[in-house]
């Protein structure tokens, strides 16, 4: 065992620098072409970078600068800066900053990390930056997972904003994720879920609970929700608010009865209060929020997670016939996203409504009522 110190600063953002090195190294050692000559500190020599050295280059001459080299790293800050900047100017992004800041954070600047550092290994400058290299970097995630997904939605739209043609099947490359076999044989049923929620002992956090369960939402919407129709008198229909991911979109509780039995009534009435969870996306993200919903479920040592109960509450559209328009729009995202991670009920549902037609039309054509041969 041996230690490799990168002097990076305990931050998210350091960790996230450290496991791209870490990447980078362990296929430096796969490919047999790590050599421990080129961490060895030399003061007086040009500094090299550890992606490249990872990947088994050799150091650079003192001059020209060579892949990965200060002046080059400086290129492909300034390149992403741009794209950044081009992100958050988008008109649709404006509206809703503390969505854009996460989904930025999340969902964008650790694919585009990995990005400068493949570049880097692979002697790729910012004037280089092609189609091939994007394929290197999303071919670097696991097929048919959600990090490859959102890879290539990253380098998607880092694509669009260089005017870089990306070949037509860039979005099947990138897609499939979904709730696959493992992932969908383990969701909770209805029953299993209402018997979980003993195993919280805070009545604040059973609240949350049951608000996830009962209306599908994502771990961070559980605070930034309007609950009054909730009270007694109130149509039930929550309204999550504009400062989420997706911004503003009403839900229906499935299965209504649900609000009862969690006693989620009490929200709207200002009776009992859910947990006190900084919500001041001055001093907080989106995504943090989310976290220490996560958190909480494995403190309680409970065998599912927070979007386990959204993604049964979706199944549970599904089964009681919702259009799929609909409980897309309730679940605050687009059809094809819903369709691609459902397909499993989806299809099953739409053959067994097939079937049903079929054999009602059979019923109804055989003579006296008797069944054809």
């Amino acid at each position: 065992m041996q230690r490799i110190s990168l002097g990076l600063p305990a931050t998210a953002e350091g960790v996230a620098a450290a496991l791209d090195q870490l990447a980078l190294v362990r296929e430096a050692v796969e490919r047999g072409r790590f050599s421990w000559e080129h961490w060895r500190r030399r003061p007086a020599a040009p500094a090299t970078s550890p992606a490249a050295v990872a990947a088994g280059e050799p150091p650079p001459a003192p001059a020209p600068p060579a892949a990965g080299s200060p002046a080059e790293t400086a290129g492909f800050t300034s390149l992403l800066a741009g794209f950044e900047a081009a992100f958050f100017a988008d008109p649709r992004r404006r509206r809703r900053p503390a969505g854009s800041r996460s989904t930025w954070s999340g969902a964008y600047r650790p694919y585009l990390r990995r990005l400068a550092a493949v570049a880097a290994a692979s002697g790729a400058t910012p004037a280089t930056v092609a189609v091939p290299l994007l394929e290197q970097v999303l071919e670097t995630y696991p097929l048919a997972s959600r990090s490859r997904q959102q890879c290539g939605l990253a380098l998607g739209a880092l694509a669009r904003h260089l005017e870089l043609p990306l070949p037509a099947d860039w979005s099947e490359r990138s897609g499939g994720y979904g709730l696959h076999v493992a992932r969908f044989r383990g969701l909770p049923s209805d029953a299993r879920i209402l018997e979980l929620v003993a195993a919280i002992p805070n009545p604040r956090w059973r609240l949350a609970y049951g608000l996830m369960a009962t209306y599908g939402l994502r771990n961070h919407e559980v605070f930034f929700c309007d609950l009054s129709a909730l009270a007694p008198g109130g149509d039930r229909v929550l309204r999550v608010l504009p400062t989420s991911k997706t911004g503003e979109h009403q839900v229906w509780p499935f299965q209504p009865d649900w609000v009862e039995h969690f006693g989620l009534e009490g929200l709207g009435e200002g009776g009992v209060e859910l947990p006190r969870v900084c919500t001041d996306l001055r001093r907080t993200t989106l995504q943090q929020v989310g976290r220490r919903v996560a958190e909480q479920f494995r403190r309680y040592g409970l065998p599912i997670t927070p979007y386990d109960l959204r993604h049964a509450w979706a199944v549970r559209t599904i089964h009681i016939g919702l259009p799929d328009t609909v409980a897309a729009r309730m679940m605050g995202h687009s059809v094809a996203i819903h369709t691609r991670t459902y397909h499993h009920w989806i299809t099953r549902r739409d053959q067994q409504q097939a079937v049903d037609t079929a054999l009602a039309r059979l019923r109804q054509s055989a003579p006296n009522g008797h069944r054809s041969p």
